[in-house]
């Protein structure tokens, strides 16, 4: 092929992230650039329906300098394939941005719903994940505005669910206190165990997976924390087994910290130091539904899965016309 560069664009409701990269073999990809903004957003949609003004120009700056990482790294336009995730699809002006953002950028957007925002997610964690933890898992994707399910044997989806279940929604819900009062986080624990109702009803009397596989940036944020790495390596944090104790440990550490004290802890980067209690407060509430006694943690999941679509997508039609000639 002509052009052996393709990326991918993950629009969070909290982080946006660029991966650039070439056809691989373990893994499939081969990163050439990666870059990443936290532009919340989604911030203020849970109480207003809308996309604010300031969230959409963070959200145009961040893509307007992938754009320039795109030109930069010769990667055509039609190689790349952004995904917008529950805080476009749900706000009423969600539709409006994603066509300023390609007046001003030349970037399309792709406004997924929760089901195929569950299977990228799962092309992209299981194509890193150690084998035998492939076998059998619940995989879930904490996201600012909602959290995705999917259980899964190899890298087959037996079903996926997504509720709104976010680390942005629950702190605009739930965090008064500075440091976060027991109070606070109990809300934050309660409000996502009535979600995970939802989550074991849809399973119609299944069992749990073996195994639980967490991907996403609060859960390798505390992987990180956890490991005091600096800087940040996804290898040594793909597959990373993170026992129920050590979680419990850094959990009551992050909630005895104020904001300040968090946000100086060199694995949380900016814009994360409120979010990662909400974050604890999911991944706990998670862990305990189902008692899993410790949570693989994944680098990989929506980002790259986006990127193995498009880059398959292209991949085919080029071996599909080749045939043809």
């Amino acid at each position: 092929m002509k052009h052996e560069r393709f990326a991918a664009i993950d629009m969070g409701s909290n982080t946006f992230r660029l991966l650039i990269a070439s056809p691989g073999q373990n893994p499939p990809w081969h990163t050439l650039h990666y870059e990443h903004r936290i532009v919340r957003l989604g911030e203020g949609l849970h109480h207003t329906g809308r996309l604010s003004e300031q969230g959409m120009q963070r959200a145009l700056e961040a893509l307007a300098s992938f754009a320039a990482s795109l030109r930069a790294h010769d990667v055509p336009l039609h190689h790349v394939r952004a995904v917008a995730t529950a805080a476009v699809r749900e706000a009423a002006n969600g539709r409006l941005f994603a066509e300023q953002a390609l007046e001003k950028t030349g970037i399309a957007i792709d406004i997924i719903d929760g089901e195929a925002e569950a299977e990228l997610s799962l092309a992209g964690a299981a194509a890193i994940l150690d084998e035998r933890v492939r076998e059998d898992f619940l995989l879930f994707d904490i996201g600012g505005g909602s959290t995705e399910f999917i259980r899964a044997r190899e890298q087959h989806c037996l079903d996926a669910f997504s509720c709104k279940l976010g680390v942005v929604r629950l702190v605009e819900a739930h965090l008064r206190s500075d440091p976060p009062s027991a109070s606070d986080y109990a809300d934050m624990i309660e409000a996502a165990n009535k979600h995970l109702d939802d989550v074991l009803t849809s399973w119609h009397g299944a069992s749990a997976p073996r195994h639980l596989v967490g991907t996403a940036g609060t859960v390798t944020t505390l992987a990180a924390t956890a490991l005091n790495l600096y800087p940040y390596d996804a290898q040594r944090i793909n597959n990373y087994h993170m026992s129920w104790t050590t979680f419990e440990r850094l959990r009551d550490h992050l909630l005895c910290l104020s904001h300040a004290d968090r946000q100086r802890i060199r694995t949380i980067e900016p814009g994360r130091a409120d979010l990662i209690i909400a974050g604890c407060a999911i991944v706990e509430a998670v862990m305990q539904r189902w008692a899993y006694p410790e949570m693989v943690v994944v680098d990989a999941g929506l980002l790259e899965g986006a990127w193995l679509s498009i880059s398959r997508y292209h991949t085919a039609t080029y071996s599909s016309a080749r045939l043809r000639t």
